[in-house]
C-alpha cells in the first residue's frame, strides 16, 4: 500500500515544473542527510578515503552537497517515468550522440561506460530516445517499483533490459547485433569475478568486465556522463570520444586505466557521484573493513 501510495505522489510530481521539482529534491536531500544515519555514514566514510586532503568540514559540506542532488535525481525520476517525449527531448541535451550513430553504422560494436553519478537514468533515457540500445537491470525487491522501473527504461525504442543473471554472452550478442550497451561497472559486487585495483588510492574491488566485454564483442569503448544542472535546466549527457589502444593484453591495466579515468569524471562533480554505495566494502585478506 505504501508503495502504490509514494507512486501516486511521484505521478503527480512529473507535471510540476523542473525548476519547482529541484527545489522540492533539494529539500529531500537535507532530510535525508538529516535523518539517513547509516547513508550518511557511508558517505562520509567514502569522502574520507577518496579526498583525505579536505577538512572534515569540507567533507561534510560535500556530503551535504550529494544528498542534495541525490533528493533532485529521487525525484525527477518521475519525469523520466512520466514526461512526454517532447518535455524529455527538451530537458536532456545529449551531446556527441553522432558517435555512437557513426559507429554503429560502420558495423563496430558499441560499449559505453557510464560510471554512476546519479543523473544516470537521466543520460540512459537520453540514449534510449535516440538508439534501440540494451542495459544491465537489477531486480527491485519492491514489486511495485520494480514494473516501475522496468516499463520506464523500456519507454523509448525497442530497449532490452539483461539481467546481472545473464551470461556474458547475452550481453556479447546484443552489442555484435547493433545495441550499444549501457555498461556500469564501477560498484563492489563483492570478491567474486573482481580484481582489486585503486580507486582514489584505495584498493577497490572492481569487475574487469569493461575489458573482457571490448575484447570478446570487439566493441569501441565509448565513455557515457550526465551532469545534472542546476534548477531547471535540465540534464546534459556527454558521449565523448571512443577509447583508443583499448583492451590490451593486460587486464589489470585495463582496469586500473578504467578506475583513473572515472576518478578524473568525478573530480569534475564529485557531488553528482553515487557516494551513498558501499565501494570499498570488500577488502584485500586481512584488512579492516571501513564501513
Amino acid at each position: 500500500m505504501f508503495s502504490r501510495v509514494l507512486v501516486a505522489v511521484l505521478w503527480l510530481l512529473h507535471f510540476l515544473p523542473l525548476a519547482l521539482l529541484a527545489r522540492l529534491g533539494h529539500a529531500l536531500g537535507v532530510a535525508l542527510f538529516a535523518f539517513a544515519g547509516r547513508r550518511r555514514h557511508i558517505v562520509l566514510v567514502n569522502l574520507g578515503l577518496c579526498f583525505p586532503e579536505l577538512s572534515a568540514a569540507q567533507r561534510e559540506d560535500l556530503a551535504r552537497a550529494h544528498f542534495k542532488v541525490l533528493g533532485r535525481s529521487l525525484l525527477e525520476r518521475s519525469l523520466l517515468w512520466w514526461a512526454s517525449r517532447e518535455r524529455l527531448a527538451r530537458l536532456t541535451r545529449v551531446e556527441g550522440a553522432e558517435r555512437i550513430g557513426e559507429l554503429s553504422a560502420a558495423g563496430r560494436p558499441v560499449l559505453m561506460l557510464t560510471p554512476h553519478f546519479v543523473g544516470l537514468d537521466a543520460g540512459g533515457i537520453g540514449i534510449a530516445m535516440r538508439y534501440d540500445s540494451a542495459s544491465i537491470y537489477a531486480e527491485q525487491s519492491d514489486p511495485v517499483f520494480d514494473r516501475l522501473l522496468y516499463r520506464g527504461r523500456r519507454r523509448f525504442g525497442d530497449q532490452l533490459l539483461l539481467s546481472r543473471q545473464d551470461s556474458v554472452r547475452a550481453s556479447i550478442k546484443a552489442m555484435k547485433a547493433g545495441r550499444p550497451l549501457y555498461y556500469l561497472p564501477d560498484m563492489d559486487f563483492g570478491a567474486r569475478d573482481s580484481i582489486f585495483v585503486p580507486f582514489f588510492g584505495v584498493p577497490a574491488a572492481t569487475i574487469p568486465g569493461l575489458s573482457r566485454l571490448a575484447r570478446l564483442a570487439d566493441a569501441a569503448v565509448v565513455p557515457v556522463i550526465t551532469r545534472i544542472l542546476p534548477g531547471g535546466q535540465g540534464y546534459v549527457v556527454t558521449v565523448g570520444e571512443p577509447w583508443t589502444d583499448f583492451p590490451t593484453a593486460d587486464i589489470v591495466a585495463d582496469t586500473r586505466r578504467m578506475n583513473a579515468w572515472i576518478e578524473d569524471a568525478v573530480r569534475t562533480m564529485p557531488e553528482q557521484y553515487y557516494w551513498v554505495h558501499r565501494r570499498f566494502k570488500t577488502r584485500p585478506a586481512g584488512e579492516a573493513r571501513p564501513y
